[in-house]
């Protein structure tokens, strides 16, 4: 089976990771302790049960018997125990965050683990149905150290067999695999192809069977094809401009140092007709880190209007009525698109605004270095409303590329953390917000559906609100 992606993953170390391409690989190489269902709801993958201890601050976990990693090794509690602590320590980590509550992780015997949490962690679970609690083989990490990505061994129902950057990642499937009924396929093949009409094209030759990231403007063609079948669901997460405010001489620039200066560009962008021109009408507008229809979203700050009178206006006080801004964008067709429909509006109001396209892995490196004034980027999205702001917004975050810090915003997001009821973490989200969309380090813009398209030969494709692609039930005709 031949999948078509959007991007060249950064590496297949679940600890490390930033990128969405990646997930999609790991989600067949590297089984998590937990998965999400059809409803959001959260289901065993490698962990069978749960329970909650110690006044929410300790969660005990029940192990799947028989599970093996890739390189024949058991998968057990003092697995998990490595695997937690490699994730929460290890130098470069892009987990710490994720689930930085979590204290040390105890085994209990061989298919029994603790967590032990510094305080109650409504979102734990999520995250553990993310990378956080991918599980990895400990012998095999600590061999490989920071190298890991380059020859995963983990648990999942494909095994690693070779990569070729910017080419090519091919897996074959693990005989030794726990549900191996399930599998259908022998081997898989993902293809990196960062332009949607490529993607598309080689799908419709008969180059890929499946491919992800579907442009919403090509969804009438792919109806039109007998030979091809669609899939989509809305999605969790969104697309917006991070702006660089503090990460290095870079954010020495009128909209990195001046709020009205990002709210100037935020009343240029028609968000409505942003989405009519660049998504066909297919996705929402949004600007908040959850959508509208999400139960977490603060209805009572909903998005403005573009208003390019008043956009000037603000120019002219901050003192910059013609600035000029360089955003970088991924280098593929829908992202291009989008931006400079962007560009186009925000001229209107006196921005200069340069477009400086870049392939996805140098992109997050260029945002993790601070070599970017504004960076036009998607997050992937989580369950838990947490997992869409705390990992990008909170200071010193995995994600935080734009180096935002508002101690406040981080005082409610813990207390957020702590609580289960949504009516006390909407209460807490509310701050957040007013905080967020006064200081504008990401102008959001809106939430995209996840869009699929593969040949009618295949069969037992599931699409889920993360975006990822599971092979269990997969089978080409």
């Amino acid at each position: 089976m031949r999948i078509g992606l959007s991007g060249d993953p950064d590496t297949l170390d679940p600890t490390q990771t930033r990128h969405g391409s990646g997930f999609v690989v790991r989600t067949a190489l590297c089984h998590r302790l937990f998965d999400i269902g059809q409803e959001l709801e959260i289901v065993p993958q490698l962990a069978t049960d749960w329970q909650w201890t110690d006044d929410r601050k300790g969660l005990v976990i029940k192990l799947r018997r028989g599970v093996k990693f890739h390189d024949g090794e058991p998968f057990d509690a003092a697995a998990v125990q490595y695997n937690i602590e490699r994730h929460l320590t290890m130098p470069g980590s892009a987990r710490r965050s994720d689930i930085r509550p979590i204290t040390g992780v105890e085994v209990i015997d061989e298919y029994t683990a603790k967590i032990a949490l510094s305080a109650p962690f409504s979102p734990l679970l999520a995250q553990l149905a993310y990378n956080a609690g991918a599980m990895m083989s400990p012998k095999a990490a600590q061999a490989a150290g920071e190298n890991f990505g380059s020859h995963p061994v983990c648990a999942g129902p494909f095994k690693f067999v070779e990569r070729v950057a910017q080419d090519r990642i091919v897996l074959e499937r693990f005989a030794d695999y726990w549900d191996k009924d399930k599998i259908k396929v022998d081997r898989i093949v993902y293809l990196p192809f960062p332009d949607a009409a490529v993607r598309l094209a080689n799908l419709r030759s008969g180059g890929l069977d499946l491919i992800e990231g579907v442009a919403p403007t090509d969804l009438e063609t792919l109806r039109q094809d007998p030979h091809l079948k669609l899939a989509a669901v809305n999605g969790l997460g969104y697309g917006g401009i991070a702006i660089n405010v503090a990460n290095g001489e870079r954010a020495k620039t009128p909209i990195g140092q001046d709020a009205r200066v990002r709210h100037a560009l935020e009343l240029s962008i028609d968000r409505e007709a942003l989405n009519q021109v660049a998504f066909d009408g297919a996705y929402q507008p949004g600007n908040q880190w959850v959508a509208p229809t999400n139960p977490y979203y603060v209805k009572e700050l909903p998005f403005p209007a573009r208003d390019v009178a008043k956009a000037k206006a603000l120019l002219v006080a901050a003192g910059a009525p013609n600035p000029v801004l360089t955003m970088m964008v991924f280098n593929g067709s829908v992202a291009m698109q989008l931006a400079q429909v962007i560009q186009a509006m925000a001229k209107e109001s006196g921005f200069d605004l340069h477009i400086q396209a870049t392939e996805a892995t140098s992109a997050y490196q260029h945002a993790a270095n601070g070599n970017f004034e504004a960076f036009l980027w998607g997050w992937n999205g989580r369950i838990d409303p947490d997992g869409n702001i705390s990992s990008i917004l909170g200071c010193n975050a995995a994600y935080n590329y734009m180096h935002y810090c508002n101690p406040e915003v981080d005082r409610e997001l813990d207390v957020a953390r702590t609580v289960e009821a949504r009516a006390d973490r909407l209460a807490h989200y509310r701050i957040v917000a007013e905080h967020i969309l006064q200081d504008l380090p990401i102008i959001y813009l809106y939430h995209p559906e996840w869009l699929w398209a593969f040949t009618n030969k295949l069969t037992g494709f599931v699409p889920l609100p993360d975006g990822l692609i599971r092979p269990q039930g997969l089978r080409l005709e």
